[in-house]
């Protein structure tokens, strides 16, 4: 089988029993930087020394297949730098490959950046959407952050630390800068740090510099305010105008907005009589 492991981001204290009984074990493991691997075996001081196979994001859609075909002899361990490989890291292609070839998948749980961030942020937790690293190009990042713009749902992004200014200002152009934000760094490290706040805000603050290993959660699109009747009644004509039967446009305003479909039909009558 295939067997993904996620290991610390951070503190080697966070790698847990089945990954240290993994690694001991493990004869095969395709991992993001071999030599990271070396680094963690010999921390938690791992006597085995497995065959190691790079697998990053330059090679492993032409890796996989060879992968998959390794793993029905012998369990392959899969394994990134941080974290839980697919998320924002290698092994995507392999598991879809594994899958399509009928092989078995399965994990070994454990750190998440993304939910550490989120659950450290303050903001709600209960929906939410991981959106990775945003474009680096000015424009490519407005165009998906003007998608993402009316989500409901608190948002978490990796970020660079020589990017995070830039990335800071355009969350507040697009979303406004009174957007609740957090920013995460260094999580479970000893220079661990989240700032809470405002995106303008944190954008300033951002702006002298951060280092470390960041996310970024921005909490959700707020909800819309309620609709204004007048304005309603005068799109619900307006569609009418347009050759809509009143029926159906009472009823298509009413679904955008909110409001009542037959307060809407009655209130266009009297309008509509009253001129």
């Amino acid at each position: 089988m295939i067997i993904l492991a996620a290991t610390p981001i951070g503190n080697l204290g966070d790698a847990s029993p089945r990954l240290r009984t993994a690694l001991a074990e493990a004869r095969l493991v395709a991992s993001e930087d071999t030599r990271v691997t070396q680094r963690l075996l010999a921390a938690l001081g791992i006597e085995n020394r497995p065959r190691l196979i790079a697998l990053h994001e330059h090679n492993e859609r032409q890796k996989a297949a060879e992968l998959v075909e390794l793993a029905r002899d012998a369990d392959l361990l899969v394994l990134s730098d941080a974290g839980m490989p697919t998320v924002s890291d290698p092994g995507f292609p392999l598991v879809a490959a594994a899958a399509a070839a009928g092989v078995l998948v399965t994990a070994i749980p454990g750190p998440s950046a993304v939910v550490t961030a989120l659950a450290l942020s303050g903001l709600p937790t209960d929906r939410f959407a991981f959106e990775g690293f945003l474009p680096r190009k000015a424009g490519e990042r407005a165009r998906r952050l003007a998608e993402l713009a009316a989500d409901r749902r608190t948002l978490v992004f990796f970020e660079a630390p020589t990017r995070l200014a830039a990335s800071l200002a355009a969350l507040a152009e697009a979303f406004g800068a009174e957007r609740p934000a957090a920013v995460c760094r260094e999580l479970t490290k000893l220079h661990e740090e989240v700032r809470r706040g405002p995106l303008a805000e944190l954008a300033d603050w951002a702006a002298d510099g951060v280092r470390g290993e960041i996310c970024i959660v921005v909490g959700g699109a707020p909800e819309p305010g309620p609709a204004d009747a007048g304005d309603a009644v005068a799109r619900v004509l307006e569609l009418t105008a347009g050759g809509a039967r009143l029926k159906d446009a009472a009823a298509e305003v009413a679904a955008a907005t909110g409001l009542g479909k037959r307060e809407l039909y009655e209130a266009a009558l009297r309008e509509r009589a009253g001129s």
